[in-house]
């Protein structure tokens, strides 16, 4: 028989012809619950077979594609878990939460702490089993049929528009379903998860991060967030559009105009009644404005400005980044790279100093960060402190405590931003806020920086670390959380950052991820940028009146 070489890890070994990436898995003892592997930069499920000489990397919940395997996994054995044990019950999963899933119960029983044991203990069962999850290949229509069989019509409609030769549905105690995503072979390698019951059928998923080195996070609950999301999902809800086929068929009828506008109204009337909050508290003299990159912060903060403007304040917007330690003085990580996500980036001392001075009432020159060159420079212009003066401080580090020491929290007003788009693409799979700032900042970063998408994909995993560290700790401080989503973005980024994510090359190590994100927008129709009111925060994106 003829035999391959196979080489993963430190080892090399001889096998026959035809074998499954699946038998070669079994010998790998260097990495844990693998749930797919990377030949060429290309990811494969394990079902794959092997004909010729072979160099394989197991992947597992630290590889950005691998964990989305692994908790499409996760909630295929939680759906399962939760029909045999509860049957008149289905679980949809609503949202991305900082380190978890947030899922929703729905049906004719509200569930109990020891409820959810029960399809916990389920869970288990299945898992210690370890199953097979088997891979179908079927024809669209079938795939279509099946789905308005269940009454999963969004997902019928879904399969149609992405117009695919053929769909692959996975399976498990004879349930089909879809995810867009490879899935694990067996369900042995789903062991490490847990559940978060935050009652009234709500329940938080966890499972290992990319960087969270193989271990479930600890839970913590950021209600404003979650509060956050279901107010667009309300407010979508009563729309009628709560997935993705619905926002296309708006598309298709001619509508979208006003889709749009009702997002921008909606956003519009948020921040009104933001500003409108601040007017009756005269005690604020510092709005501090936070949020994870690609979140908009730069335009929210002017939004907020202008209508602060209105009602007879005079706005002093601050940005952080200007407070940039000069390049050769930023301090560095083990690797030997510059930490710019680290608050001792910033000039800190400068910027008290400048933020005391005016409440001094002296005249002050505040610094602009050149970032070509990497130095401060002093703008032109001096600003001073009036009687209706109010700041508006943005960036990374807004509402860290360390920030601003010697102002009392009474001073202070703070905001959390982030996109929580509460469109979803079907009842089991959501749009990712990750997915939605990363595309919003490879469409930025081209526009404005000339990066290309790989160099953009390579940054963002530094920033990522930085928002773990340096973000989420302190979002539980923000007096309101506001979500700088647009319902209908994503099918307007569509057009800008499609043609940048075919650009990738098989051999770039993020190939796959450029692919993946390729085939999340085949859900959307597009839509024309000039359909966006040049006043909205895509426009900080894509460009328009707060950018050009």
């Amino acid at each position: 028989m003829d035999s391959i070489k196979v080489k993963f890890g430190q080892k090399v070994k001889d096998y026959p012809k035809g074998i499954t990436l699946f038998e070669v898995s079994k010998e790998s003892d260097e990495v844990e619950n693998i749930v797919g592997a990377s030949i060429n930069n290309e990811i494969y499920s394990l079902d794959k077979v092997l004909n010729q000489d072979t160099n394989v990397e197991f992947i597992n919940y630290n590889h950005l594609i691998g964990n989305k395997i692994y908790k499409s996994g996760l909630k295929f054995i939680f759906e399962i878990a939760l029909i045999e044990t509860f049957p008149s019950l289905e679980v949809t999963y609503e949202h991305s939460v900082p380190r978890g899933m947030l899922g929703m119960i729905t049906g004719d029983k509200i569930l109990t702490t020891e409820d959810i044991s029960k399809i916990k203990s389920k869970m288990g069962e299945i898992i210690t089993a370890d199953e097979r999850i088997e891979k179908l290949n079927v024809h669209p229509k079938e795939a279509i049929k099946y789905y308005k069989k269940t009454k999963e019509y969004e997902k019928a409609d879904n399969i149609q528009n992405i117009n695919d030769k053929m769909v692959t549905l996975y399976k498990l105690h004879n349930k089909l379903n879809y995810f867009y995503t490879l899935m694990p072979y067996t369900t042995g390698v789903i062991n490490k998860f847990e559940l978060v019951y935050l009652g009234n059928n709500k329940i938080v998923f966890l499972f290992p991060q990319v960087r969270s080195k193989g271990v479930v996070p600890e839970y913590v609950h950021y209600d404003k967030i979650i509060e956050s999301f279901y107010k667009g999902k309300t407010w979508l809800n009563s729309l009628k559009i709560p997935y993705v086929t619905d926002l296309n068929k708006t598309v298709a009828s001619g509508s979208i105009k006003d889709f749009i506008r009702y997002n921008e109204l909606t956003f519009s009337l948020e921040i009104a009644q933001i500003v409108q909050k601040l007017k009756e508290n005269k005690d604020i003299k510092f709005i501090l404005i936070a949020g994870p990159s690609s979140s908009g912060k730069t335009t929210t903060n002017s939004r907020i400005a202008s209508y602060l403007s209105t009602f007879g304040y005079d706005p002093i917007k601050i940005s952080l980044d200007d407070y940039f330690l000069e390049k050769e003085n930023t301090p560095k990580k083990e690797d030997g790279s510059y930490d710019f996500e680290s608050i001792n980036a910033l000039d800190t001392k400068k910027f008290n100093e400048d933020i005391l001075a005016l409440l001094n009432h002296e005249k002050v020159s505040l610094p602009v960060y050149n970032f070509l060159t990497g130095k401060r420079e002093q703008a032109k212009k001096e600003v001073y402190l009036k009687e209706n003066s109010i700041f508006l401080i943005e960036g990374l580090h807004a509402l860290n405590d360390d920030l601003m020491p010697e102002i009392e929290d009474r001073l202070k007003y703070k905001i959390y931003l982030s996109p929580f788009i509460p469109l979803n693409v079907d009842r089991h799979n959501y749009i990712s806020t990750l997915d939605l700032r990363l595309i919003r900042r490879i469409v930025r970063d081209n526009r404005t920086r000339g990066y290309d998408v790989i160099k953009t994909i390579d940054i963002w995993q530094s920033v990522r670390d930085g928002e773990e560290k340096y973000i989420f700790p302190y979002i539980h401080q923000a007096d309101v959380i506001i979500n700088t989503a647009m319902a209908y973005e994503v099918g307007v980024l569509k057009t800008y950052v499609e043609p940048l994510l075919y650009s990738v090359g098989v051999d770039s190590s993020y190939y796959e991820e450029a692919r993946r994100l390729i085939d999340f927008l085949k859900q959307f129709f597009a839509i024309p940028g000039e359909y966006v009111d040049e006043e909205s925060i895509l426009r900080e994106f894509i460009g328009g009146k707060y950018n050009d």
